[in-house]
């Protein structure tokens, strides 16, 4: 809802009102308005649209996390460079659906502003790899499904990455 610099601006003034109710031996008031901040200092890390589009899109509800996504306007200026990537990932899955170019924009462009987590990556690196047999590229596919698998730790993607060397064979 806030740009990230006006969540700091936030977080710093309810530390500074922390700080006099603490002075005036008000506890309770101090240790709640510190509380307070820390939720302004969270959402500052974590996006509370890219949150709820996240959550729309557990559900399978495809317009409802397009619709939080849209709430964000200047995702360069409003967002950190990870969450930056995030929005793009999450552009790229809703897009894949119509538009696999336009999907492949995306999924690059999360890649180079960065993921978090490495099954994050991986899932990247494979819906690229979708696009990439799609388009008859067949090197590039076989590329990125070998890094999906090695990014894969935990074998979440198990069963899409032999989906997907089944129909290298076909192609």
């Amino acid at each position: 809802m806030f740009n990230k610099n006006i969540k700091l601006v936030i977080a710093f003034a309810i530390v500074a009102w922390a700080v006099y109710e603490f002075t005036e031996k008000h506890i309770g008031n101090g240790i709640s308005l510190i509380l307070l901040a820390g939720i302004f200092v969270f959402f500052y890390f974590k996006n509370e649209m890219l949150l709820l589009s996240f959550m729309r899109l557990r559900k399978q509800d495809f317009p409802g996390a397009k619709k939080w996504l849209d709430k964000i306007k200047n995702p360069s200026g409003a967002l950190i460079k990870k969450q930056e990537g995030y929005f793009n990932f999450l552009h790229g899955i809703l897009v894949s659906q119509t538009n696999l170019t336009q999907a492949e924009k995306y999924f690059k462009k999360a890649l180079k502003l960065g993921l978090a987590m490495s099954h994050d990556v991986a899932m990247a690196k494979l819906q690229l790899a979708g696009v990439a047999m799609t388009k008859r590229r067949k090197r590039e596919a076989t590329n990125l499904i070998a890094e999906a698998k090695k990014l894969d730790k935990h074998g979440v993607l198990g069963e899409q990455i032999k989906m997907m060397k089944q129909q290298m064979k076909k192609i």
